[in-house]
């Protein structure tokens, strides 16, 4: 198999990536990332007329992507910059709304950048979509729901949520208005929210999508391992660069035999995580992709951890200042590993596969 990125995707990659250099420095993104909206509402519909969303949306629905491939490309130059617009919520909207035929806002997304968040997990079960407790019920008013839904990524400025409901068929879908969200910032930049519905009235749009919501949140996982990746490049490109500029006995660190080998070993975890990446990309929408998925965010959590230690140690005290760009990196290296189940929420899955 040719992995080997298409044309299209290359000028996609090439553009954004410049889009980002340009208009989305670091100083830029700590300045909306830790304070409400969370993101910047003029450069979120600079990149909607970008196509960035109709790079994430299959074809059939609108978009001219919506491959694994197409989803690696975006998020790998996302997390290169560390950006903070709500991506990750567009990205399961999409999956969802396709897989449930909601053509209506999925091309509000794809052609007006309207913010939709998913909102699947919930305090006791922050892990799986079968383990959702949120009651669904029809009354002769419509659709109420009652429960607790926590950590909803890209609620703190969504227009629509999406929220995974238990019904009599199953695992359903239903869109609520945001103005049952509590917004807040994360740790790392950018918005969530919690959601307590309390007899929430809400439109059915399926009574049963468990496995598309899992396939979903499949998606999901892919973007974050390629976000990731390209996160580790940076972070090292930085440290070496940091390296060679830093003196000690008279001479440059980056000299010293045993900090080339470490930045060595970093090099190579950020290998073997482009590497699964790249498979799990391949693997996306096919009966194994869950397997796949789960391997690479297990890998990734692992890898990710290890380069922000490193790096974070490489660089000494500089690299824990809130003015360094390091520390944001490695900031969100290390949350990348929790979001959307960790590495040993993975290792399980795959345990369980076997």
């Amino acid at each position: 198999m040719d992995f080997n990125h298409t044309e299209d995707r290359r000028m996609l990659a090439d553009s954004l990536r410049r889009y980002l250099a340009d208009q989305y420095n670091i100083e830029e993104r700590n300045a909306v990332a830790y304070a409400a909206p969370y993101h910047h509402p003029e450069k979120w519909q600079e990149m909607t007329q970008l196509g960035i969303p109709a790079a994430l949306t299959l074809e059939a629905a609108g978009g001219f992507g919506g491959t694994g491939f197409d989803i690696a490309v975006v998020f790998e130059e996302l997390g290169r910059a560390l950006c903070p617009e709500p991506y990750l919520a567009t990205l399961l909207s999409i999956r969802v709304l396709q897989a449930t035929n909601q053509t209506d806002l999925l091309t509000r997304i794809v052609n007006e950048g309207t913010h939709v968040a998913v909102a699947v997990f919930e305090p006791d079960n922050p892990d799986t979509v079968a383990a959702v407790s949120t009651a669904a019920t029809q009354t002769a008013d419509g659709w109420q729901l009652n429960g607790h839904k926590s950590v909803v990524y890209g609620a703190a400025m969504a227009e629509v949520v999406l929220v995974a409901a238990r019904t009599t068929q199953g695992i359903g879908l239903f869109s609520v208005s945001a103005e049952a969200v509590t917004p807040y910032a994360t740790i790392d930049g950018g918005g969530a929210g919690d959601l307590v519905l309390d007899a929430q009235a809400a439109d059915c749009l399926s009574q049963n999508c468990a496995e598309q919501l899992e396939a979903a949140l499949d998606a999901g996982r892919l973007a974050l391992c390629a976000e990731a990746v390209g996160a580790m490049d940076v972070l090292l490109e930085m440290t070496v660069e940091y390296l060679k500029q830093r003196q000690q006995f008279g001479q440059t660190i980056a000299t010293f035999q045993a900090l080339q080998h470490r930045l060595v070993d970093m090099a190579v975890e950020i290998e073997q995580a482009r590497s699964i990446t790249t498979l799990a990309a391949s693997k996306l929408d096919t009966p194994d992709a869950g397997e796949y998925i789960a391997m690479a965010k297990n890998l990734i959590g692992r890898a990710a951890t290890l380069v922000a230690e490193e790096a974070t140690q490489l660089h000494g005290g500089i690299g824990m200042t809130w003015e360094y760009a390091s520390s944001h990196y490695t900031k969100r290296l290390i949350m990348l590993d929790h979001q959307l189940g960790d590495r040993y929420v993975h290792l399980s899955r795959l345990i369980e596969a076997a």
